[in-house]
C-alpha cells in the first residue's frame, strides 16, 4: 500500500487529475497551463467561456442554465480579486467529470511557498 501511495505522489504532477487542494495545481508542469491573466476579470471571462463550451454536455439541466453559468463566472472574478482560487466541476452526460480551475499565483494565499509554474523556469 505504501509503495502505491509513493508511486501516485510521484506521478501526480504530470497527470491531468485535479488535486484535492486547488493551490496544488501550482505543482503541475507549465505545459498544463491553459492561460495566464493579469486581471481577475480576464480570468473570469476565460472561465465563463470554458463553462459555456461544456454546458451543453452537463448532466444536470440546472447546471446548463445561462444565468447560473454567468453567476459562477462573476463569483469567480470576485474570489480572484481578493486572491482566492476557483475550482469547479460538473458531471457530463455519461460517466465523465469536467473540472476547471483558476489559481491565483502572486503568491497563492493557501500555498504561498509554491512558485508560479509559468515563472518556475525563469531566472
Amino acid at each position: 500500500m505504501a509503495n502505491r501511495y509513493r508511486e501516485a505522489v510521484a506521478e501526480f504532477p504530470a497527470s491531468g487529475v485535479p488535486p484535492i487542494q486547488t493551490a496544488h495545481w501550482l505543482i503541475k508542469p507549465p505545459s498544463m497551463i491553459r492561460g495566464t491573466w493579469e486581471e481577475p476579470k480576464e480570468a473570469g471571462e476565460w472561465l465563463g467561456l470554458q463553462l459555456a463550451e461544456f454546458a451543453p454536455r452537463f448532466a444536470s439541466a440546472g447546471d446548463r442554465e445561462a444565468t447560473r453559468l454567468l453567476l459562477l463566472a462573476t463569483a469567480a472574478v470576485e474570489r480572484l480579486t481578493w486572491g482566492g482560487d476557483v475550482s469547479l466541476g460538473h458531471y457530463l452526460c455519461g460517466t465523465v467529470f469536467h473540472s476547471v480551475a483558476v489559481v491565483t499565483c502572486s503568491p497563492n494565499r493557501a500555498a504561498p511557498d509554491l512558485p508560479c509554474p509559468a515563472r518556475r523556469n525563469r531566472p
